[in-house]
């Protein structure tokens, strides 16, 4: 006779094994090995059908070949024409839902735009540009714009940059302020096009942006426009967006702190043609306090002898002009950690530049320094006959002076309390290991440049490979640039078409309907060959308009 508990157990057992079956099957399983999946959801069956005339539907269901995943879908998809209350969407299995809230405009064509909304489940690959189009007449509007979105400052194509049109009647009161109901992103070749559009009067726009609610509201953010408004009677192609980040008109303080080693930083929101600060309160410390203003004039960083204050007005000034006063509290008595730390004019394979001297920067002024606790040796062989002196333009900086021969070694070594800075404090034991450079490993590169119009000026740009720019020189005529002691390598040539004669490059402005300053990257790529005298003639073409 069997046991009644067996017979329970083994029921149970059947029946829980069963259920685990179930929901394995069920469950939706990352694949294990093999390569990986690059594919988006593909539609497979739309209903009703993609394109319908005479639309009365309320729900619109759309049956995908794979399980995905809606991400941000009341951000990404959008419908127009507008409507007042949104529509909801919801996912079935392999199926996305789509349900009408509002009631639909008669004899109008309507535009399901899916953004980056669906995406699959495992590796999130996007369906980019998939729209879903129907009207509720017997007429479904086709006319298309296109064209191409570069980046003004690098001349290359930009890829995932959102193109974005209003209406004219529309275009002041949601440019800016909400999302746009027409859009497209633009593929890796920086092409785009808006299909299925109404004729009519429109404004156009591209969008580059870190958060992507595709409205131009941070300072960070590209922007890109055309002055001329696009009246669409028939299909519109070859249009152009030049892409630029535009420079606030109202300045302000993106940052204001103290650091842990108590300078007062202050980084701005645009760079200043001629910045200076002046401390109103305490007033005493005015005259001790200095200043150091960034490259890019962007940035300050205050350092202050005396650090006995609860709070500081500083007033901000571009021109000599006041542009803003700030307010930075900090404790009394409060107590900074500083760590006195230095950087060399070495370049990234530790060499210094020929007939170079060395720069020591430290991270805060040098009040003083003790040659003596100074050491240098070359090819290990220690040497006495360098001189140290400050840098009367720096006060972070001191020059050692010495007649550094190319291809020795040399080893630098700052004992502990060589350098004090102005608070006092005195460095650890450091240094830094480097060599002297040979000329052979530099060039001489001499552009012959030739100017399409001498009555305009021109800002021409040398790139190195990182595209950073290595000098800039204005120039008004057909003349030579000379550039000097260049270490070997691959450059391109840049040129601002100056408009303003200020002698760099502007950006431009939405509001002000200004477009940035004209750029053009010369085709070919310089290369400098080891101890060489290179000279490449460069022709600028005349000035393209602005779109």
């Amino acid at each position: 006779m069997l046991n009644p508990k067996s017979v329970i157990f083994s029921k149970n057992f059947i029946f829980i094994l069963a259920v685990l079956t179930f929901v394995g099957c069920a469950s939706i399983q990352k694949p294990m090995g093999g390569p990986r999946d690059l594919t988006p959801p593909k539609l497979l069956k739309a209903t009703p059908e993609n394109m319908t005339r005479n639309f009365t539907a309320k729900k619109i269901r759309l049956d995908f070949d794979e399980f995905f995943k809606l991400s941000n879908q009341y951000q990404e998809i959008s419908i127009s024409p507008a409507q007042e209350k949104p529509a909801e969407y919801n996912v079935d299995r392999k199926s996305l839902v789509i349900e009408f809230k509002d009631s639909l405009q008669k004899n109008t064509t309507y535009v399901i735009n899916f953004g980056k909304a669906i995406q699959d489940v495992n590796e999130s690959n996007v369906l980019t540009n998939f729209t879903y189009v129907f009207s509720t007449g017997p007429h479904i509007d086709s006319l298309s714009m296109s064209g191409t979105v570069i980046n003004s400052t690098t001349q290359e194509k930009e890829k995932d940059a959102t193109v974005m049109i209003f209406p004219v009647s529309q275009d002041s009161l949601i440019f800016g302020k909400k999302k746009p109901s027409i859009f497209t992103t633009t593929d890796s070749s920086g092409n785009f096009s808006l299909n299925n559009l109404h004729d009519g009067e429109y404004k156009i726009y591209a969008l580059k942006e870190q958060s992507p609610n595709k409205i131009f509201d941070n300072d960070k953010e590209l922007i890109g426009f055309s002055n001329k408004t696009i009246n669409l009677s028939k299909d519109s192609a070859n249009i152009k967006l030049s892409l630029f980040q535009q420079i606030p008109e109202k300045f302000r303080l993106t940052e204001k702190k103290f650091t842990n080693d108590g300078i007062l930083s202050l980084i701005f929101n645009k760079r200043l043609d001629n910045p200076s600060l002046k401390i109103i309160y305490p007033p005493a410390l005015d005259n001790q306090k200095i200043v150091d203003i960034s490259k890019t004039k962007d940035t300050a960083l205050v350092f202050m002898r005396n650090m006995e204050f609860d709070s500081l007005r500083v007033a901000i000034y571009d021109n000599n002009k006041p542009i803003d006063t700030i307010y930075q509290l900090k404790g009394l008595k409060e107590k900074f950690a500083r760590n006195l730390t230095f950087k060399y004019n070495i370049n990234r394979d530790n060499k210094l530049r020929p007939n170079a001297d060395l720069r020591i920067t430290a991270n805060l002024p040098v009040e003083t320094f003790d040659q003596g606790l100074i050491a240098l040796t070359q090819d290990s062989v220690n040497i006495t006959n360098f001189t140290v002196q400050k840098d009367t333009a720096d006060a972070r900086s001191v020059l050692l002076k010495y007649r550094f021969r190319p291809g020795s070694k040399y080893q630098l070594l700052l004992n502990e309390s060589a350098f004090t800075d102005i608070y006092g404090d005195k460095n650890k034991r450091t240094g830094a290991n480097f060599e002297g450079d040979k000329p052979e490993n530099y060039s001489q590169l001499t552009l012959k440049i030739t100017v399409p119009d001498t009555s305009k000026r021109y800002v021409v740009e040398l790139l190195n490979e990182q595209k950073t720019v290595m000098r800039s020189d204005p120039v008004r005529g057909n003349t030579s640039v000379v550039y000097k002691n260049f270490l070997t390598g691959k450059y391109r040539v840049r040129v601002i078409y100056d408009a303003n004669r200020n002698g760099r490059w502007d950006s431009g402005n939405v509001r002000l309907k200004a477009q940035p300053e004209n750029i053009w990257l010369y085709e070919k790529e310089i290369i400098l060959r080891p101890n060489w005298e290179a000279e490449e003639p460069v022709s600028i073409p005349r000035e393209q308009a602005n779109p």
